[in-house]
């Protein structure tokens, strides 16, 4: 012990590093003893997963004040520290300091959260993660058609939140406007038409319209917005092969896939139904004249 005592007294620095790997072992260890106690005590998934991420964020703000004061001796030196320790890193991480700045901005201002579908650097996905540093996103689109998933998990950067738009599918109005296109025949009951189109459309997006109508007047009062159509419309325009019935509803913006569906199926199935007095129509080529050929077998 005698030995120990004076290695101790004759390398002080050694000493001092050794005590702080320990304060910040068993800083850790308590972090990670708190996020495995809530996992386990917290049943609601939303309330679970914001108290571990406040845990890290105080966890780790405490050990940088820790490091800080350990290391100048005094508390009241933190600003003077943190001055200097800026100044020499800031230009070699500033691509670290901005992702955390942004996952702070990401938190304050509420831009997204996790559940949120978002499309952020040409990136489109649904947000399962947000970290101190990156936002994880399960991807959507790619090489599959409608807004289904890709199966890649896609890590991004929190400094993009100050370098670009961020499209939120989700916030605040979680309803998308869509539209889908019908060729009618020329020829065809266009009156039958239009009133089987609207008739549908309003029945099987009366849960839709219900739903949106009452939070886009929530969205109205809380920003400078005109009020908007959102029942289902319908525009007609005359084209050289048929007449383009344009249809235009708002949906949830996690059944568009399943609701484009359902109405082409309702569309086909009551324009069958109506023996030949509307029709669907296909590109059509008319052959006005073909010309002439003169062979001469004897050249």
């Amino acid at each position: 012990m005698d030995q120990i005592k004076n290695w101790i007294l004759e390398n002080p620095t050694i000493y001092s590093i050794a005590k702080f790997a320990l304060i910040v072992i068993f800083v850790l260890l308590v972090i990670q003893f708190l996020r495995r106690f809530l996992r386990k005590n917290i049943p609601d998934t939303s309330a679970r997963y914001k108290s571990q991420k406040g845990i890290e964020f105080i966890g780790y703000t405490l050990l940088i004040i820790l490091s800080i004061s350990y290391f100048t001796g005094n508390i009241k030196d933190f600003t003077l520290a943190i001055g200097l320790f800026s100044a020499g890193v800031a230009f070699t991480l500033q691509e670290l300091f901005l992702s955390i700045a942004g996952s702070v901005y990401i938190f304050v201002v509420k831009v997204y959260k996790p559940g949120d579908r978002i499309e952020i650097n040409g990136i489109k996905g649904d947000v399962i993660d947000v970290g101190s540093i990156y936002t994880t996103m399960m991807e959507i689109g790619q090489w599959v058609s409608s807004d289904n998933y890709s199966g890649r998990i896609v890590k991004l950067s929190n400094a993009f939140v100050f370098k670009g738009a961020i499209y939120n599918y989700s916030q605040d109005f979680p309803f998308i406007w869509d539209e889908i296109n019908l060729p009618i025949k020329y020829g065809s009951d266009i009156e039958l038409a239009k009133s089987l189109v609207i008739d549908i459309a309003s029945k099987a997006l009366a849960e839709h319209t219900a739903s949106s109508k009452t939070q886009w007047k929530e969205i109205v009062n809380k920003y400078y917005i005109e009020d908007a159509q959102i029942d289902p419309t319908l525009a007609i325009t005359l084209t050289d092969n048929w007449i383009q019935f344009n249809l235009r509803f708002i949906v949830d913006y996690k059944k568009r896939r399943f609701t484009k569906n359902e109405l082409h199926n309702s569309i086909l199935k009551a324009f069958e139904g109506t023996n030949g007095k509307v029709l669907f129509a296909s590109t059509t080529i008319e052959l006005v004249k073909i010309p002439e050929i003169k062979v001469d077998i004897n050249k």
